[in-house]
């Protein structure tokens, strides 16, 4: 057994004195500190190892109906701030945390991380050993759960459990119509963080580029205004011949949650349509998941996922390794990518698939996140592939005419 955090399944006691609980679909539970919002959330429990960013992690919308436990000790110590949120709401359903969280000691710093969960109704837990909790999930493969705070003390086990295996889980899940936007508008022009300017506006706009939200992460955007480009956000369910009415030089195919052969019921038409018109594509995660499916390939929901920032990918076009932010649950089946898709990366932890193109059509997607925020930038380079795509289509519609 995982030593003295995971009590007896076969006890139901309805009270303890620990305010915090988490408890698993097979009974199994963690006594620890309630934090933030008082009450209760399921979902399915992931780890992520990433050390910084736990802002960032926990307003991705990918992590929509998930419960994250950070592997990393100190969470919480650098506060929070306004800048830092990658979606102007958070779709985690809860976060778990070893060590108490301590008085922010961050420059940047407004808020403490308990008061800024609890106004964003996010269920919290500390004084629990993740690693142990990693090491479950591990062994029992992305496990549903539902997590409690309880100022009174008082936990209903048999009804938790109960709510927990009543959750159906995320397969078969389409999460992006939940996340996306509910209607088209233009990003703001914001670049990335500048440590000494922060956030400085691009003014040029050369370049118009579509960015279609099945969970978009806001420094995307800002990926896309660090290369002069004017960005519509429009949502999951736009229409293709709405998207071209844009008259677009190049599509973006956000991130996202769920399963992508369910979001693909409405997504999958419209990027067919879409690459139907001869116009570059870029897809990040789902994005990624999407397009691969429109291309004719199929995806399968992967035993743990991969959510950290250290995960090293290599690019099989130049054999070099990238060190890349990570958060999925589903991957591309290699197995079924037809022959005119290429597949132009792949993990070295477990050799899935991380990224394809099909170069004739200026089509191309990886299942990392070249953004970063947070981790490395060392893929941020494929922006700047992506705008040079578009400019060899530009280029040669001039030379037609």
């Amino acid at each position: 057994m995982y030593l003295r955090h995971i009590k007896n399944k076969k006890k139901n006691n309805s009270h303890n004195f620990s305010t915090g609980i988490l408890v698993f679909e097979d009974g199994t539970r963690f006594f620890g500190k309630g934090i933030g919002f008082e009450g209760n959330a399921v979902g399915e429990v992931c780890f992520n190892t990433s050390i910084t960013g736990y802002q960032e992690i926990i307003t991705d919308p990918s992590y929509s109906d998930q419960i994250i436990n950070f592997t990393f000790p100190h969470i919480g110590n650098v506060g929070t701030n306004p800048e830092d949120n990658e979606a102007d709401k958070a779709w985690v359903k809860g976060v778990i945390l070893n060590c108490n969280i301590t008085e922010p000691s961050n420059y940047r710093s407004i808020k403490k991380l308990d008061i800024w969960l609890k106004k964003r109704k996010i269920v919290g837990i500390v004084n629990l050993d993740t690693r142990i909790i990693t090491n479950y999930i591990r062994d029992k493969g992305a496990p549903k759960g539902i997590i409690q705070f309880s100022k009174k003390s008082k936990h209903n086990i048999k009804e938790l459990v109960k709510k927990s295996k009543s959750w159906k889980g995320l397969l078969g899940l389409d999460l992006a119509k939940k996340v996306t936007c509910k209607n088209s508008y233009t990003w703001n022009s914001l670049k990335s963080w500048d440590k000494k300017k922060g956030y400085l506006k691009n003014k040029k706009n050369l370049f118009k580029i579509i960015a279609i939200d099945y969970g978009i992460k806001k420094n995307q955007l800002r990926c896309f205004s660090d290369i002069n480009c004017k960005v519509i956000v429009v949502p999951a369910n736009y229409s293709a011949e709405n998207i071209m009415n844009f008259k677009p030089d190049g599509i973006f195919l956000s991130n996202g949650p769920g399963d992508p052969a369910a979001t693909g019921k409405y997504a999958i038409p419209i990027i067919k349509k879409l690459i139907g018109y001869k116009i570059p594509i870029f897809g990040i995660c789902l994005g990624h998941q999407i397009l691969s499916l429109a291309l004719g390939a199929k995806t399968k929901k992967m035993s743990l996922g991969h959510r950290g920032a250290n995960h090293p990918v290599k690019d099989l076009l130049t054999d070099k390794v990238e060190i890349t932010s990570q958060n999925h649950g589903f991957e591309v089946d290699e197995k079924s990518i037809p022959k005119n898709v290429k597949v132009t990366h792949k993990s070295l932890f477990d050799g899935s698939v991380e990224g394809i193109e099909v170069k004739n059509k200026k089509l191309f997607s990886v299942q990392y996140h070249p953004e970063a925020n947070p981790g490395p930038q060392d893929s941020k380079y494929l922006f700047e592939k992506f705008l040079n795509n578009i400019k060899t289509k530009k280029n040669a519609k001039k030379k037609r005419y």
